[in-house]
C-alpha cells in the first residue's frame, strides 16, 4: 500500500514538517504524492538532467572541436606564409627575375657576362645567363668569345643544344666533326663528351634541360688553346 504525505491544516507532524518546507520537485504547490508518484518524478528528472548534461557536453565538444580546427589551419597558413616570405627573402634579384613565371625580354646589349675561364683574363669566353627554370633548372644561355679557341673535351650532366647566332663553330665528338654556321644547329646527349673550335667574335645561343655545368675530362682550356683552329 502507498504511503500518503498529507499537508493540510491539522494533519500529522510529519506531514506538517514537509509542509514547512520550501517548495522542491517534490513537493512543489504542497501537493499530496504517493511514494510511486515520488519516484516517477525523481526518474523524469533525472533523465532531463542527463539530458541536458549530454546536451551541453556535446555543445562544448562541438566548439572545442571548432576551435581546434581553426587553431590548426591559422597555424598551417601562417607558417606556410613564412616561409614562402623567407624563401623570396633569401632569393638574389637577379635569380627571382629569372625564374618568374612572367615573359622575359633582354636586349643583347644589357646582357651581363661573367668569365668563363678566369685565368685567361679578357681573352676568356663569357658566359650569360637568360633564364633558369625554378623547377627543372632548365637554363636558357649566351656565350661569346673574345678570342679563338680551342674548348677542350667536356660533358654536361643534362642534354645540350648549340644554336650560332654570330661565326662558325666546329664541333667534334663520338669520332665525327661537324661545322655550324649562324643559324645552324647541333643537339649534344647528355653526358656524351665533346670538343668544339669557336672563332674570335662569336656568340653561341645555348640551352640545356637541366642544370647548368661543365666536366672537363682533361682539364680547362688555357692559353695554349687560345687562336688555335681545328
Amino acid at each position: 500500500m502507498s504511503a500518503v504525505l498529507n499537508c493540510r491544516a491539522g494533519a500529522s507532524p510529519a506531514a506538517n514538517w514537509i509542509g514547512n518546507q520550501k517548495p522542491s520537485p517534490y513537493n512543489i504547490g504542497l501537493v499530496s504524492v504517493t511514494a510511486y508518484e515520488q519516484g516517477e518524478m525523481e526518474k523524469g528528472l533525472r533523465s532531463k538532467i542527463k539530458l541536458r548534461v549530454a546536451h551541453a557536453i556535446g555543445s562544448i565538444g562541438v566548439r572545442m572541436k571548432m576551435k581546434l580546427y581553426l587553431t590548426v589551419l591559422v597555424t598551417v597558413i601562417s607558417f606556410a606564409l613564412l616561409g614562402r616570405g623567407q624563401e623570396t627573402k633569401e632569393r638574389p634579384a637577379g635569380e627571382a627575375a629569372a625564374t618568374a613565371a612572367t615573359p622575359i625580354f633582354t636586349k643583347l646589349s644589357e646582357a651581363k657576362w661573367d668569365k668563363i675561364l678566369p685565368d685567361l683574363g679578357e681573352n676568356s669566353p663569357e658566359i650569360c645567363i637568360l633564364r633558369v627554370d625554378p623547377k627543372t633548372q632548365a637554363t636558357s644561355l649566351l656565350i661569346r668569345t673574345p678570342k679563338a679557341i680551342h674548348v677542350r673535351k667536356h660533358w654536361h650532366t643534362a642534354n645540350e643544344t648549340h644554336t650560332m647566332i654570330i661565326g662558325t663553330a666546329k664541333l667534334a665528338c663520338d669520332g665525327k666533326t661537324a661545322e655550324i654556321g649562324p643559324g645552324g644547329f647541333n643537339y649534344m646527349p647528355a653526358k656524351m663528351v665533346h670538343e668544339g673550335w669557336l672563332p674570335a667574335g662569336s656568340l653561341t645561343f645555348i640551352t640545356v634541360d637541366g642544370a647548368w655545368d661543365i666536366n672537363w675530362v682533361e682539364g680547362p682550356p688555357t692559353s695554349a688553346d687560345l687562336s688555335r683552329t681545328y
